[in-house]
């Protein structure tokens, strides 16, 4: 069974605290995050790294406040999450390569990743079965990474104690849905 971990929008505009959109105590979960980002590279798992990657008069602006806009520090990914060998994918048709990459970047402009031009055809390349599943914010992004995956699918692992909430019932729904579509949960230590 091939492996492949997702990362979901690890940046610094929901990270930290003096990020555009923090998601409150998201700094815990980036050691997390790293350990798992650094446990795929050691074990050559690929990592898939959702990114917003907004304009400046991006339309999600209607909905959320502005936040990782294209060449802010906020739209950065802090360093310990990044592995040595990156690919970034922007979200437009055409071709891409990954050429070795440890971890492939997907650039996003809305809270599902699978609205992109490209996450569909990266996960084919990739051939993988299972996906482990972690980052902000659970009931949104992560939550809308895990039901793609699962309706492409794919078996799904989310990792409990690398995912941040805005609101711990609706963090529970979402785990609840992603295991009634037949998701799993685990923890970093059990990874």
């Amino acid at each position: 069974m091939k492996t492949v971990f997702v990362d979901v929008d690890s940046q610094l505009d929901f990270l930290y605290p003096a990020g555009a959109l923090y998601v409150p105590g998201a700094e815990h979960v980036v050691p997390a995050i790293s350990r798992l980002n650094r446990l795929a590279a050691e074990r050559g798992i690929p990592v898939i790294s959702t990114v917003d990657a907004h304009s400046e008069n991006d339309p999600e602006f209607a909905k959320w406040p502005p936040h990782c806009v294209l060449g802010t520090n906020g739209q950065h990914k802090p360093e310990r999450t990044l592995l040595e060998r990156c690919v970034v994918i922007p979200n437009r048709d055409g071709a891409f390569a990954l050429d070795g990459a440890q971890q492939i970047i997907v650039e996003k402009q809305t809270t599902d990743v699978f609205l992109t031009h490209t996450v569909r055809r990266l996960i084919e390349m990739l051939g993988a079965d299972h996906f482990v599943v972690y980052g902000v914010v659970t009931e949104i992004c992560v939550l809308f990474a895990a039901r793609g995956l699962v309706e492409t699918g794919k078996q799904v692992t989310v990792v409990t104690d690398a995912v941040q909430t805005l609101k711990r019932e609706d963090s529970d729904r979402a785990l609840a849905e992603v295991c009634a579509a037949g998701g799993k949960l685990t923890t970093c230590d059990a990874v």
